[in-house]
C-alpha cells in the first residue's frame, strides 16, 4: 500500500508540474522559471499549505503581458535575494497569472494594477496589501524595500493574531454579485468562453473593472464616483514614504492633513481603525469611503497620537488616465493617440511643455474608428487642442478628458496639424 501510495503522490506531483510547465511557457512568463518557492496558479493550494504550517500567505497577482512592474516583479518573483530569503523561509507564496477563477469577494484590491500582493491568514482574514500606482508610473510607490517592509509588518501582525482581529475586519468588503469574473455577465464573450488560457484569452485584472463598468450602465448606476478608486494619500495631503509604506514624508499646506495637525516624520498605526502596513491599506480605507461631505478619516500614530481629517465632497477625484479600465468607458473613441516624443515636438514646432498627441493608429473595424474617419481624422495628424483648449501632458489625458467631459452624441472640435497646417475636424462620439 505505501509503495502504490507513493507511485500515486509521484504522478500526481509530475502531472501538476508539467500543467505549470505549460501554463508558464503559453503566456511566457519567465520571471517564473527560477521561483521554486511560488506555488504556481493555484490559490487553494496555498491555503490548504498555509493551514499545515500554519504561516501567512503571500498571494501575488501578476498580468505577465504587460511591460509596467516588469522589472519589480521580477524582483519579488526570483531575482532579490533579500526577499526570497523572507518569502521562502516565513510564508506561503502563490504567484497567480490568472483571475478566471479568483474568488472576487475575498481578493478585492485595485484591478487596474498590473502587480499587487496580499496577504491573509489561512481562515482568509486579510492581513494587509501591498501594490500600488498612479499617472507617476508603475513603480513610484513600489520597491523592494517597501515590500519587505510591509511583509515584516506583516508577520508582526500573523504573531499576534488573534488578538489583533479586530483591526482587521474591514480589511475584508461586502460580497460580490459574482463568485469570479467567468461569473460576471458584462465579461467580454472572448473572455467568457474559458479554455486553455493563453496569451490571446487571459483575464487581465483591468478586465474586472471592464466588466463592472458595463454592469454598472446597464443597471443605470454608472458615475464618475465609480472611477475615483483607490484614491492616493495625497487627496488627503499628505504623502507616505514608499520605502516604508507608513511614515508621513510630508504634509500639504491647507489640506485636510494639515488642518487635522498630522506632522511629518510620525508613522501610520491604524486608519478607521484598521492596520496599516503600506500605502495600499491606506487607499483600501479610502477607497471604501463615500465622495461626500462629512467623512471622517481618523489616524492613530505609533506615537500614540491621533488627527482626525474633515473630508469635503470630490475629495476622492482623481486622475485615470493611467488606468487600463479606462478605455472600456463611454465614449470610446477607437483611436490610439500617444503623447509626442521630445523629437516630434521639435519637427512640429511645438514646445516642451506641449501636451499635443500623436493620431497613431485608428481602429477602422469599429465605430468610434469609422465615425473618426469620415470626420476627417488621419492616422499621423497631431491633435493640439480640444474644444479649443490645450491637452494636459501625460499619456491617455486626451482620452481621459474626453470620457470625463462628454458623452454619447456629443460632437468634440479638435484642432489638428497636418503637413504644417492647422485645421478643425468635429468628431461625433459614438458607443
Amino acid at each position: 500500500m505505501k509503495s502504490i501510495s507513493f507511485v500515486l503522490i509521484l504522478a500526481v506531483c509530475s502531472s501538476v508540474c508539467q500543467a505549470d510547465d505549460d501554463l508558464k511557457e503559453r503566456i511566457k512568463d519567465e520571471h517564473a522559471r527560477d521561483a521554486d518557492h511560488w506555488i504556481y496558479n493555484d490559490i487553494a493550494a496555498g491555503f490548504r499549505e498555509a493551514k499545515r504550517t500554519g504561516k501567512p500567505l503571500f498571494v501575488t497577482f501578476r498580468c505577465v503581458p504587460c511591460q509596467d512592474c516588469l522589472s519589480f516583479d521580477g524582483e519579488v518573483a526570483s531575482g532579490n535575494d533579500k526577499v526570497k530569503a523572507l518569502a521562502a523561509e516565513k510564508f506561503i507564496c502563490v504567484r497567480q497569472v490568472e483571475m478566471k477563477g479568483v474568488d472576487l469577494s475575498l481578493f478585492q484590491f485595485d484591478h487596474d494594477l498590473n502587480w499587487a500582493g496580499m496577504f491573509l491568514n489561512a481562515d482568509e482574514t486579510i492581513y494587509a496589501r501591498y501594490g500600488t500606482q498612479s499617472e507617476q508610473g508603475a513603480d513610484a510607490y513600489n520597491s523592494v524595500d517597501g515590500l519587505v517592509n510591509t511583509m515584516q509588518h506583516v508577520l508582526k501582525l500573523h504573531a499576534e493574531y488573534p488578538q489583533n482581529k479586530s483591526l482587521l475586519a474591514g480589511k475584508r468588503a461586502t460580497q460580490k454579485p459574482w463568485k469570479t469574473a467567468l461569473d460576471m455577465p458584462t465579461l467580454h464573450p472572448n473572455l467568457r468562453k474559458g479554455g486553455q488560457t493563453t496569451r490571446s484569452n487571459c483575464i487581465h485584472c483591468h478586465n474586472i473593472h471592464d466588466a463592472e463598468h458595463e454592469y454598472w450602465k446597464q443597471q443605470g448606476t454608472m458615475s464618475h464616483d465609480r472611477l475615483w478608486r483607490y484614491p492616493l494619500p495625497e487627496n488627503l495631503g499628505l504623502t507616505v514614504d514608499p520605502q516604508d509604506g507608513r511614515t508621513v514624508r510630508s504634509v500639504a499646506p491647507d489640506s485636510p492633513a494639515d488642518r487635522a495637525g498630522v506632522k511629518q516624520g510620525t508613522k501610520l498605526h491604524t486608519v478607521n481603525g484598521q492596520a496599516v502596513s503600506s500605502v495600499a491599506d491606506l487607499q483600501w480605507v479610502l477607497h471604501g469611503l463615500p465622495n461626500t461631505d462629512g467623512q471622517n478619516v481618523t489616524i492613530r500614530f505609533e506615537d500614540g497620537s491621533t488627527g482626525r481629517l474633515a473630508l469635503q465632497a470630490g475629495w476622492k477625484k482623481t486622475a485615470i488616465n493611467w488606468r487600463g479600465s479606462m478605455w472600456s468607458l463611454s465614449p470610446k473613441l477607437r483611436i490610439w493617440m500617444p503623447p509626442l516624443n521630445s523629437f516630434e515636438r521639435d519637427e512640429a514646432g511645438l514646445d516642451e511643455d506641449d501636451g499635443a498627441v500623436l493620431v497613431k493608429w485608428i481602429n477602422q473595424k469599429e465605430a468610434g474608428g469609422k465615425a473618426a474617419i469620415r470626420a476627417g481624422l488621419r492616422q499621423g495628424d497631431i491633435v493640439i487642442l480640444v474644444d479649443g483648449k490645450p491637452i494636459a501632458r501625460g499619456r491617455g489625458r486626451f482620452n481621459e478628458f474626453v470620457k470625463l467631459n462628454y458623452k454619447v452624441g456629443d460632437e468634440v472640435a479638435v484642432t489638428i496639424l497636418r503637413k504644417e497646417q492647422e485645421r478643425v475636424v468635429k468628431l461625433p462620439l459614438v458607443e
